[in-house]
């Protein structure tokens, strides 16, 4: 059944093009471009307009946002019901995959490297003609491969802003973590220059104070140990941007800079118990670039052509150090990466009810590695220590939207894709894979304020090449051998979703999903007697999720909103060291959120609190260990004020209940199948709260 599945996908993706270009003919032609979004019908106040051609489209225009004052299109994006913001992977290879779900003027940001919700804040609320939240697919509209996605449709006229921000991290101590940042934009219809810069250095969850206790397999304390850890991270990030017709088009050029460096020290101190002091100090740099084309041209009233070019290049260098007693053990790692891409994508809506688009991408990629490690200035040999892999990748994809009515819409698209990937160094080999894509999509709006969405979707993983690479954990002692062996996983996924909209702002959504997993990622033995990735067999998941806004204004509480989540998922996959039935590594069986957010005064004085109640963070699973991962709930309580429209004053406390996190680690006197529990170690460390106060201008 799957299998009809997906060749019935196929056949209509390759054969509606040319069916319904032969229709044509008889269609009178209207000057919409084939990438043009809906057009809304009305403004909004309380409540989205629905696109009355298209019940899947709801249109939220700048009077729905008024009562919170937003300042950027990301404050906006953010406040939008039922939506929630997916910025994508960057670490992605290849353009397709790494988009978010969020377009501007019809287009996805044409940077990669620069992540959308940075994009999304230098665009301005003033600049914002209306956001459209298109769910389930619109014809001639890029879906990214996501069920939903907002569009933000920006002003023609005009706009120019200039941003200055100054903020930062205070901390009990009386440490600070500085930020400087700002911006320039300039646009006027498809003309438009930005710019932007920060600077920062700060510290993370890495610097804390806590304990490492080890039990014998009877549960007796067998030593005590203290924790102190520390750590400090610097950001410079600048980015740049300008649009202008050409070539009967418009052309966008994008670059961006950025350099990261970070310290982390751990100190274990022995209070009780055998064993003796270490110390763990780890330093890393690196410098991330990146120059973007992409140019966008009506051929003719429904047809439309993209081609985007885009070229990235990163390095990086690591030194671990690790002191316990007399005994020194150091692992070092330099890495260059890159990747080019081209892409091409035609776009043709012939009417009303059918888009189609098409295209082709083809994508070189590149780590170049080296690492090292020693114990006591003895070098140990690694599997796959230094290695040079390579992939060249191409995809090909068509894609065909239908809406026989304004209630139903149908989408259904097939991508091939075909890669090589090769290495060098300390091992030499070359695969090569072929993978077919298909996916088909339903949505039913058969009422206002009901949708119903249905997926089936054929997906296909990507390999981490820092996987080819053999790796280290300083802080506990842990090495990862390289493994060239490894084929990306394979998930067949089907997936229904039911949406209520009721109270203007109030949403209801109930999922389900079903996976089929092939190959599934996990960590095997390698030889040596290290760890490392490798492919487990099969596996299955089921997921479950309902996400809950809620507008207080009928509770007796105006222009005040409660959000909350909460979602379940059982996975299943054989463990390939014990042979027994068990979790995929890192799932997290239950999870929940829940967010509150009050506006006062039209938006000048704004408070609220975001608290993530889920506990269980999932186990990891290595050869001689089982590691579970505890944290306590993280809470974030805000106050915001605007004294004009032009500056915004935001106060956030973090961590405000001083949560603990750290793990529970089973350790085995060999592999877990035959050998006993050796000790188990419990690791629990607090970071201390903070508070970060943002102060923002526009000139």
């Amino acid at each position: 059944m799957t299998k009809t599945i997906w060749l019935a996908t196929a056949a209509l993706s390759v054969l509606a093009g040319p069916a319904m270009a032969q229709t044509t003919p008889n269609q009178s032609p209207t000057p919409e471009s084939a990438a043009q979004a809906p057009v809304p019908t009305g403004p909004a106040q309380s409540a989205p307009e629905v696109d009355a051609a298209q019940r899947g489209v709801l249109v939220f225009e700048p009077a729905f946002f008024a009562d919170s004052r937003p300042d950027t299109a990301l404050d906006m994006i953010a406040r939008l019901p039922g939506f929630g913001l997916d910025t994508g992977n960057t670490g992605t290879r290849g353009f397709a995959g790494a988009a978010g779900n969020v377009l501007i003027d019809g287009d996805r940001p044409s940077s990669k490297s620069d992540s959308l919700d940075r994009v999304l804040r230098r665009i301005s609320a003033d600049s914002v003609e209306r956001i459209e939240l298109i769910r389930g697919g619109a014809p001639g509209i890029d879906m990214q491969g996501q069920s939903v996605v907002a569009n933000v449709v920006l002003r023609r006229t005009v706009t120019v802003e200039r941003v200055l921000e100054l903020n930062s991290y205070f901390y009990p101590d009386g440490y600070f973590g500085p930020i400087l940042a700002g911006q320039y934009s300039r646009r006027e219809g498809d003309n438009s220059i930005e710019g932007s810069f920060s600077a920062t250095t700060d510290r993370t969850d890495g610097t804390g104070e806590g304990f490492r206790r080890r039990y014998d397999s009877s549960g007796a304390l067998i030593q005590d140990a203290d924790l102190v850890l520390w750590d400090r991270f610097r950001d410079i990030h600048g980015t740049g941007a300008i649009q202008r017709p050409f070539a009967g088009g418009k052309l966008k050029v994008n670059g961006l800079l950025g350099w990261f460096g970070r310290e982390n020290e751990q100190d274990v101190l022995i209070r009780s118990g055998a064993g003796v002091d270490s110390f763990n100090v780890e330093e890393s740099d690196s410098i991330n670039s990146e120059l973007g084309l992409n140019w966008t041209r009506d051929l003719s009233p429904r047809t439309g052509l993209e081609l985007v070019g885009l070229q990235r290049y990163s390095t990086e260098d690591y030194v671990g150090v690790s002191e316990s007693g007399p005994n020194t053990s150091t692992f070092t790692a330099d890495a260059t990466s890159g990747e080019s891409i081209a892409r091409a994508v035609l776009r043709f809506r012939p009417n009303d009810r059918w888009a189609f688009e098409s295209g082709g991408e083809v994508a070189y990629n590149f780590l170049d590695s080296a690492t090292a490690y020693e114990e006591n200035g003895v070098a140990i040999p690694l599997p796959s220590a230094a290695v040079k892999v390579e992939e060249l990748r191409g995809e090909a994809f068509s894609q065909a939207t239908w809406r026989p009515n304004p209630k139903l819409t149908f989408e259904a698209g097939l991508r091939v894709e075909v890669s090589e990937i090769s290495q060098s160094g300390d091992s030499d080999l070359t695969k090569s894979f072929v993978y077919p894509k298909p996916r088909v999509q339903l949505t039913w709006t058969p009422w206002t304020g009901h949708q119903f969405r249905f997926r089936a979707e054929r997906e296909v993983g990507q390999l981490d090449f820092g996987d080819f690479v053999a790796s280290a954990d300083i802080d506990i002692g842990q090495v990862e051998g390289g493994n060239p062996d490894l084929e990306p996983d394979k998930t067949t996924i089907l997936e229904a979703v039911y949406e209520r909209r009721f109270w203007g702002e109030g949403v209801l959504e109930l999922s389900a999903a079903h996976g089929e997993v092939e190959d599934v990622i996990d960590i095997i033995p390698l030889t040596g007697g290290f760890d490392g990735v490798g492919n487990i067999g099969d596996g299955s998941f089921d997921q479950y999720q309902v996400k809950l806004t809620l507008p207080m204004d009928r509770l007796g509480i105006p222009n005040a909103r409660l959000q909350a989540r909460g979602s379940w998922a059982h996975t299943e996959v054989v463990d390939p060291v014990t042979g027994e039935t068990r979790r995929f590594q890192g799932n997290q069986a239950f999870g929940c959120g829940v967010a509150f957010n009050h506006d006062l005064q039209g938006g000048k004085y704004s408070y609220g609190f975001d608290h993530g109640c889920n506990i269980d963070k999932g186990r990891l699973f290595r050869v001689r260990e089982v590691r579970a991962f505890y944290n306590e709930p993280f809470v974030t309580l805000y106050g915001q004020w605007k004294p004009s429209s032009d500056t915004t004053i935001r106060v956030d406390i973090g961590n405000a209940t001083d949560r603990e996190s750290g793990y529970d680690r089973d350790i085995y006197a060999g592999p877990r199948d035959v050998a006993p529990v050796a000790f188990r170690e419990v690791r629990r460390t607090k970071m201390s709260p903070w508070l970060f106060l943002q102060m923002r201008k526009s000139f």
